[in-house]
């Protein structure tokens, strides 16, 4: 790694204080130059100069490779959510390209500092990726390279069973009386309506007292099952509870304490990228470009927002939204009376001038993820006007086709590819299920069923936590079903 010469150095202090200029805030940037191997180093570490060993990095150096060399795929750039921000330079790009590039990673910084996504997030990740390849590093010199990767392979197959809202709660502080245990139920526990002595009987019946004492005791018994409430945080709940060695239990913590920090990237990446993209074609466009610079930079930028059949581009569909959220709140487009005004025509041409898009855009781009974002900001016209539709596989035309154009179709599916990044959403329901100490874990349906093979070998990496039978109840198929895994073999059966 080595820091910017002189030129580009001269060319970052112009491209910040054009990108103060427009309102944006961020971190202090620091730029790094690197050439394409060590560019790809980077990039298959997630962006930073130390990760933890394990065989994957050298498995996703392999593919950016080869993607580079074959001309499949190419990196401009990559920044790191830090105080200070850290950004890569390729050495070698061309000074619009580097130019365009700092403009870019300057809006990634804003948004790293400004979305409340990211508000709980670590700022001195790169501190704490290095001293997380420190303690691996010495796990592995202590307990032997084989013993501690087999385990964090089996960690890194359950990374995204976190609660990805989880770092957003404030939950208050846990009742003391909770670690007692159910205790007996008496008299005094159960309201009663206070009445004179010879009408009590009749106020509050001897079968209605006892009644209720039963029902307090079940409520009881309900509060300190463990977990009292189900939890989508798996790896927590395993961290505190599963019975690892001392050694097992720093690997797990360093998975989970990173899939944390990524995942409020996962949540925004639509939001981040169109809000870098909008703020790059804006400063290039409007201060940064020279005349003979300009047919460069559009080559460039084109490559950046194509958008394929039965792909999603995160560019193209978060800067033409943040586009169109300007342009609305500019004209008045929004609320009641725009919304019911049936007059085509006259919703056509709706412009009161309020001049507001600029401002709407900042407050979006702090207030939202990308599901709240598309959920609120899609509209039918946006839809049918950048002409995005759902697309399926054909198997007989061997290609991607449209299979819808309505509206409900296309942001239903767009929700869906974002709801839990994705993933299945999976709770600890009872860590003594049956009273033998097996784990049950629930699986929350929206639609699609699990894939049954990965499921099983996820129910093999959680036994190699807990130790004890796996469980996860969900729907196959339109039946509820049962997954099991004891140690030796998996089994499953209809409830």
């Amino acid at each position: 790694m080595a820091r910017l010469p002189a030129y580009l150095r001269e060319l970052q202090m112009h491209v910040e204080e054009v990108a103060r200029s427009y309102g944006l805030d961020f971190f202090e940037t620091i730029f790094e130059i690197l050439d394409y191997k060590s560019m790809m180093e980077v990039a298959a570490y997630g962006g930073f100069p130390q990760r933890y060993p394990h065989w994957k990095w050298g498995m996703e150096y392999d593919r950016l490779m080869k993607s580079h060399r074959y001309g499949l795929a190419r990196i401009y750039e990559m920044v790191i959510n830090n105080d200070p921000t850290y950004a890569y330079l390729l050495e070698g790009n061309s000074l619009v390209v580097q130019k365009m590039v700092m403009a870019h990673v300057y809006a990634h910084n804003d948004f790293f500092r400004n979305n409340f996504a990211f508000a709980a997030t670590d700022r001195r990740a790169i501190d704490h990726m290095a001293d997380h390849a420190v303690k691996v590093r010495r796990l592995m010199e202590k307990h032997g390279v084989t013993e501690v990767e087999s385990f964090l392979d089996a960690c890194l197959s359950l990374e995204n069973l976190i609660d990805i809202h989880a770092p957003y709660i404030k939950r208050p502080p846990v009742d003391p009386e909770e670690d007692e245990g159910p205790t007996r139920i008496g008299e005094a526990d159960v309201p009663r309506i206070k009445t004179r002595s010879y009408m009590d009987r009749y106020i509050n019946p001897p079968d209605y007292i006892e009644e209720q004492k039963k029902r307090i005791q079940e409520q009881r018994k309900k509060r300190h099952r463990l977990p009292v409430t189900p939890t989508r945080d798996v790896l927590g709940f395993l961290l505190r509870y599963a019975p690892l060695a001392p050694w097992e239990r720093t690997v797990l913590e360093v998975v989970r304490d990173e899939a944390y920090y990524f995942s409020p990237q996962a949540m925004t990446k639509i939001m981040n990228e169109g809000w870098a993209t909008y703020w790059h074609s804006k400063m290039m466009t409007e201060k940064l470009l020279t005349d003979a610079e300009v047919v460069s930079y559009a080559d460039t930028a084109s490559k950046i927002t194509f958008q394929a059949p039965g792909h999603l581009n995160p560019y193209k569909m978060g800067v033409e939204l943040f586009r169109d959220i300007e342009e609305r709140w500019n004209k008045g487009r929004f609320g009641r009376e725009y919304e019911e005004c049936e007059d085509m025509v006259r919703k056509a041409e709706w412009d009161r001038n309020l001049g507001l898009g600029m401002q709407k855009i900042f407050e979006v781009r702090r207030h939202y993820t990308d599901i709240t974002f598309i959920d609120e900001f899609l509209t039918p016209e946006f839809v049918e006007r950048k002409m995005f539709y759902t697309f399926d596989y054909s198997g007989s035309k061997k290609a991607y086709v449209i299979s819808s154009r309505e509206f409900q179709d296309v942001k239903e599916r767009l929700l869906f590819q974002l709801t839990n990044l994705g993933h299945p959403v999976i709770e600890v329901v009872d860590a003594n299920h049956r009273n033998r100490g097996e784990l049950l874990l629930r699986h929350q349906h929206y639609g699609v069923d699990l894939e049954i093979p990965k499921a099983e070998a996820t129910l093999q990496n959680l036994y190699r936590l807990w130790k004890r039978p796996i469980r996860i109840q969900t729907l196959y198929k339109g039946e509820p079903t049962e997954l099991v895994y004891d140690g030796h073999a998996g089994t499953r059966r209809k409830l």
